[in-house]
């Protein structure tokens, strides 16, 4: 099967980046948030009080799996962070309806037939749920271990530009969820953006981010998406942020 890589009129980072994050950072993004996603951040609110049981006092731990499509990610992110509960979010039913099936836990949770008891997923507009959980965040009640990020929509028209994370009134919140952002592409110019947007952010809000921005070659694919791009030859890119 042919992976088309991705297309674009833009041939270097978007022209407005800088003017774009400043005058997001001195704002504040005010949309409603939906109904169901708010019932979603609940029942992941009551798995991560749950998981903790008579531990729930506190400041919880947890890591955020977002845009997690089918879940696989989840579940690698599960091994990886054996004692905190993962929440795996996406916006598709459909996807989310293939998470924890017999495929991926032979792939991702070592041969285990049952699903981590760690991992959870929700279906939920991700813009609203970073809403949620940043007040979780701000009010100690949640630490954020690490926020994964895989393959997001790259919206590579340049007319689309101020849809992609790091060009949207959202960023800010977006970074300030977990002292480790990580994003994965399978675009170039979607990477050094996301690395030159989150320099120029830290710098507007006086924040310390470290960026580290490098093409790598995942041993073991940890989604769909990442394996299907690998195989036909796309070079991966990866971008963490950390403060």
């Amino acid at each position: 099967m042919t992976v088309r890589s991705v297309t674009s009129n833009q041939d270097d980072i978007y022209k407005n980046l800088e003017a774009v994050v400043r005058k997001y950072a001195a704002t504040t993004f005010l949309r409603p948030v939906a109904d169901h996603t708010r019932e979603a951040f609940d029942k992941a609110s009551d798995f991560v009080r749950s998981f903790y049981g008579a531990r729930a006092t506190g400041r919880l731990d947890l890591v955020l799996d977002s845009g997690c499509g089918t879940g696989e990610s989840s579940l690698h992110l599960a091994k990886k962070f054996p004692n905190v509960p993962v929440i795996g979010i996406d916006k598709s039913a459909v996807r989310l309806s293939k998470a924890g099936n017999e495929r991926q836990l032979e792939v991702s949770a070592g041969g285990s037939c049952d699903v981590p008891a760690n991992a959870f997923w929700v279906r939920a507009e991700l813009l609203d749920f970073w809403r949620l959980a940043i007040e979780k965040v701000d009010a100690g009640e949640w630490r954020i271990l690490h926020h994964a990020l895989y393959y997001p929509n790259p919206w590579p028209k340049e007319s689309e530009a101020t849809r992609r994370f790091h060009l949207h009134p959202i960023f800010p919140t977006l970074l300030r969820l977990s002292p480790v952002t990580e994003l994965r592409t399978n675009w170039d110019i979607y990477a050094r953006e996301f690395a030159e947007a989150a320099h120029v952010l830290g710098n507007a809000l006086s924040l310390r981010f470290k960026v580290e921005l490098g093409a790598f070659d995942p041993e073991n694919p940890e989604t769909a998406f990442e394996r299907k791009y690998q195989s036909a030859g796309q070079e991966l890119y990866k971008v963490l942020v950390s403060h």
